[in-house]
């Protein structure tokens, strides 16, 4: 394993890991083995880059689809994590807000908490991991005033952005570590002050959800304002926060924010309009094979496909 820079053949949005993993879920094994190995060649990053979608964290999900990973590759991902709990409490203790890199699905301690929570034994750090989440939900001081402890000054592109946001979404939002806390509850594991950071983060979606990340401006209105027609995406958008929703409905036995979570997805599937704003080559790699057959013919009515 190394900290270096090194090219982004092990990252799973499009590199040899992500391909590899590909393989795996087609049970092209021999296929998945030189994707692996070029994947591997230069060694795996450790580093601050490291995260569920890059490095060594990547590649343990990735072999975790085939045979699991090897003790060397947990003990790099322990690393990893123990680098970036040591990070988060050093900010913690100087009373700063985060970035979205710190806690999020994408690159930080969500995407983290996941793979821990899917190993077996469920990891030994898990606990620290979901403690740091937890502690998102506790209010924070910041340009003069108190905000969602989850705010971060820094925007989605990675510029400072005047007065903060506070992100909704599932890769990069308060919507990714609501769907692990709902997730490793129900698996049994659950540290203090747990379920009410479900209930404080999916109290928020209800309120805050419709947008794609709320700004200063939102926090002053009594009720933000609407949001603009957009793309409805896993990663930023309705379908992941109505999943993580469903989730929280899950843990909590929530059947009426269930159903709410559900009834979102139909309409969403069952749009015209909203399924415009979706490519026609995204909804074609979605339905695989059957692509273009599919794209046509739109969504089938199911009811609930969430279930």
């Amino acid at each position: 394993m190394t900290t270096t820079t090194v090219p982004r053949t092990q990252d799973l949005s499009e590199g040899a890991l992500g391909m590899a993993l590909l393989d795996i879920e087609r049970r092209d094994l021999s296929t998945a083995r030189r994707h692996l190995a070029r994947a591997t060649v230069r060694g795996v990053s450790t580093g601050s880059n490291a995260s569920l979608f890059h490095g060594a964290p990547a590649l343990e999900f990735v072999l975790a689809r085939a045979h699991g990973a090897g003790d060397d590759v947990r003990a790099a991902v322990d690393r990893v994590v123990d680098a970036r709990l040591a990070a988060t409490h050093r900010r913690q203790a100087a009373g700063a807000l985060p970035h979205l890199a710190e806690w999020d699905l994408i690159r930080g301690l969500t995407g983290l908490a996941a793979l821990l929570l899917s190993r077996r034994p469920i990891a030994p750090r898990l606990p620290d991991v979901l403690a740091c989440l937890v502690a998102l939900a506790h209010p924070a001081r910041g340009e003069g005033r108190i905000l969602p402890g989850w705010w971060s000054l820094v925007g989605p592109d990675g510029k400072t952005m005047a007065g903060g946001h506070g992100n909704n979404g599932m890769a990069h939002g308060i919507a990714g570590p609501l769907a692990v806390l709902c997730l490793a509850l129900r698996a049994g594991v659950s540290v203090p002050g747990q379920e009410e950071a479900v209930g404080t983060f999916a109290t928020w979606l209800d309120r805050h959800g419709a947008h794609y990340w709320s700004t200063a401006a939102h926090l002053k209105t009594d009720q933000p304002p609407a949001a603009e027609p957009a793309r409805q995406s896993w990663c930023y958008g309705q379908p992941g926060i109505a999943r993580a929703q469903q989730l929280a409905a899950l843990a909590l036995g929530d059947t009426a924010r269930r159903q709410a979570a559900e009834d979102t997805v139909e309409t969403i599937l069952t749009d015209p309009l909203r399924l415009a704003r979706i490519t026609p080559d995204r909804r074609r790699e979605a339905a695989g094979d059957q692509g273009q057959q599919a794209a046509d013919q739109g969504p089938r009515r199911d009811r609930h496909p969430l279930r």
